[in-house]
């Protein structure tokens, strides 16, 4: 018997959420944490100044991985099922497949990043982009299937 659960959305999802909780690290640790992934000295150092920005943008992140975990979570059937689930993963699946593959052309709008954060992050994007991408292929049949 083929168990409902899919262990590529499960993966996608688990690796979401990592990300959202770095992503809070630097909101609650401040501008060690934004330095140590990357993030630019500028944003450091408004974070260092308790400056309202870094706080703002990181927790726009925050909240948007941490969707994109739950539509994962709803995809591989774990948790109930999420308003335009299929479209949301496609979508997820391209936000993290073009970041991952776009940043050369990103990379000159924020310019202070370094180009370690630019090689690791993308890298992680893509990878993640690919666990959504397999785990919404797997799974279209059941999702399909589920659809209300």
């Amino acid at each position: 018997m083929q168990s409902d659960k899919n262990k590529w959305l499960i993966l996608a999802s688990i690796c979401s959420a990592f990300a959202a909780l770095a992503h809070l690290g630097c909101i609650i640790f401040g501008a060690d944490w934004y330095r140590f992934f990357g993030a630019g000295e500028q944003m450091a150092q408004l974070a260092e100044t308790g400056h309202w920005y870094p706080t703002a943008v990181t927790s726009v992140v925050v909240f948007a991985l941490s969707l994109f975990s739950l539509y994962a979570l709803s995809g591989a059937n774990l948790i109930g099922r999420l308003p335009l689930l299929k479209l949301g993963l496609i979508v997820i699946s391209a936000i993290y497949l073009f970041r991952g593959l776009a940043f050369v052309v990103i990379m000159p709008l924020f310019p202070d990043n370094s180009l370690a954060f630019w090689l690791i992050s993308s890298g992680i994007c893509l990878t993640i982009g690919i666990l959504y991408v397999v785990g919404t292929v797997q799974g279209w049949a059941l999702l399909s299937k589920n659809s209300r």
